[in-house]
């Protein structure tokens, strides 16, 4: 299968050149330059990229079906944990946190984006988008900071997480991008917005390879991989297989299932950091699945891609 092999020999080296860059440059820089990335990335980067997409996204359809996804796919990772949990006895509240996190929410932003662009067609990039906005997003600073709370030991308010959903600029970004998706622009505006929004997507590869280099801890890696057996291939396989027999096939098929196996989100550590939850086991799901993620594209390719 050429075509097969050509994709993912290019999204591996997009995405291997993007994140080895990072490596290296979180290794050489001071620590805090990633702090700085990530937040210009939040307020700046990621909001020009939704309003770029947004402008070439084919939104008819039934593309309120990718946030509905979204939220099955989490409500059914965190069922499917908490069964797990609940057969370990031994298991601190704080190791079930993060278990239950890591089971759930997905990197369906800064990874997630420039897969599904590298794999499908940027008129489809409009069901990443709502399933990482409505769906993610959502659930990480709503559900994900209920969970946290309920089994963290943290001081830090829920109201404190839940403003990031509030003030999120994605989301506003997001908001403002579809009222003005069809105002005509100057031909030099127009091409400027999707230069820098592939400039967005790149950068973003690169703060990923910058945060993977200052991980340090690779322990609890039993109870990792347990918690991404399920996120990144039982939940997308079951689900991607549901969608078939819903009549949901083709490019919006695989970019939903792409976006439910994504590897734990980054927001999985800011929780386990602000509630006091097993901040181990959410740095080595998180590393461990970034890597995973290069083996398990070819199979959602090889079962979805057609």
């Amino acid at each position: 299968m050429p075509n097969l092999e050509t994709q993912l020999l290019e999204l591996y080296i997009r995405l291997g050149c993007g994140v080895l860059l990072g490596w290296v440059l979180g290794r050489q820089l001071p620590k805090i330059i990633p702090v700085y990335v990530g937040k210009f990335l939040f307020w700046v980067g990621v909001p020009i990229s939704i309003f770029a997409f947004l402008r070439q996204a084919d939104l008819s359809g039934q593309i309120w079906i990718a946030p509905a996804a979204a939220w099955v796919a989490i409500l059914l990772g965190a069922g499917l944990a908490w069964i797990w949990i609940k057969r370990q006895a031994s298991w601190i509240k704080p190791t079930q946190g993060s278990f239950l996190l890591a089971a759930m929410v997905g990197n369906t932003g800064y990874l997630g984006y420039p897969v599904t662009l590298s794999l499908v067609q940027p008129q489809y990039f409009g069901w990443a988008l709502f399933y990482d906005l409505i769906g993610t997003t959502l659930a990480a600073y709503g559900l994900g900071v209920i969970l946290a709370a309920r089994f963290g030991l943290g001081a830090q308010s829920r109201w404190q997480l839940i403003q990031t959903v509030l003030i999120n600029p994605a989301l506003w970004s997001f908001g403002l991008g579809l009222v003005l998706r069809h105002l005509p622009l100057p031909t030099l505006a127009e091409q400027s917005l999707h230069w820098s929004a592939w400039a967005v997507v790149a950068l973003s590869l690169v703060l990923i390879g910058m945060r993977l280099s200052q991980l340090s801890s690779w322990g609890s890696l039993q109870q990792a991989s347990i918690s991404l057996g399920i996120k990144m291939l039982l939940v997308p396989l079951f689900l991607g297989i549901c969608l078939s027999l819903l009549g949901v096939t083709g490019p919006p098929q695989l970019v939903i299932v792409l976006q439910m196996a994504m590897p734990p989100a980054f927001a999985t550590l800011v929780l386990a950091e602000a509630y006091n939850l097993d901040r181990e086991l959410a740095v080595t799901a998180l590393a461990v699945g970034s890597i995973g993620l290069l083996v398990t594209i070819p199979v959602w390719l090889l079962l979805f891609g057609a």
